[in-house]
């Protein structure tokens, strides 16, 4: 698995040559610094250990900055694992950029999604609502918890309550890279993806895709009429 580290930025569309209009999410990846290497001897498991956007000394912590020295860097602000060997070509200190992936290959993006703060059990998890007539009083309410007899008393783990919607660690599987372009470090995917602009997100190889497509031919737009 081949992965990068980079910050939504936000969705735009673009055409295809044959008029097909494309909606594609803006990552930007700016060069990521190897941090650390791991390997089954050590760690046991085989992993890159991948830095993200330099941060000021005083804003870091001593052990942050001694382990950004041994790769030769400036202390990270996001510091994430790719797993598996794919690359182990990377050495420590080494710049890893968006041409490790290219147009037409399926990846799958991580990131956190947008918080909603405190919610009902309607909207957080389908809970049907109650009757809708006058008088009912029980119209979006959680209903009976802990009854007698069935449960036994006990409220069990996982019952469907009201509380925080979003903000939580998610996945956007077998999305396209539509183009990856180098000189702005910046890739576009097809599509949606988690999290909130200037979000961080992990941008790496599609774990169930059924294999890359043939990428698409834009329209450029640079050449004028």
């Amino acid at each position: 698995m081949k992965g990068i580290l980079g910050r939504k930025l936000g969705m735009t569309q673009v055409f295809t040559e044959d008029g097909v209009l494309i909606p594609v999410t803006v990552i930007e990846a700016t060069p990521n610094v190897v941090l650390q290497k791991k390997t089954k001897e050590n760690d046991g498991y085989e992993a890159v250990q991948l830095g993200f956007e330099d941060i000021k000394e005083q804003r870091a912590t001593k052990a942050a900055i001694a382990h950004a020295k041994k790769a030769n860097t400036a202390p990270k602000r996001f510091v994430r694992e790719i797993r598996g060997n794919e690359m182990f070509n990377f050495e420590v200190s080494q710049e890893v950029k968006v041409d490790i992936f290219s147009a037409g290959e399926m990846v799958d993006v991580v990131g956190t999604s947008k918080g909603k703060g405190f919610m009902g059990a309607v909207y957080r998890n389908n809970q049907h609502l109650g009757p809708a007539s006058h008088g009912s009083g029980h119209h979006r309410g959680l209903g009976s918890l802990a009854t007698i007899g069935r449960n036994n008393g006990v409220v069990n783990k996982g019952r469907a309550m009201a509380g925080q919607e979003g903000n939580y660690r998610t996945t956007n599987q077998n999305l396209e890279v539509i183009k990856v372009d180098v000189e702005n470090n910046v890739i576009l995917v097809k599509g949606n993806v988690p999290g909130a602009k200037k979000g961080l997100v992990i941008v790496q190889s599609a774990k169930t895709s059924k294999g890359n497509v043939a990428p698409k031919v834009l329209v450029d737009y640079s050449k004028g009429e």
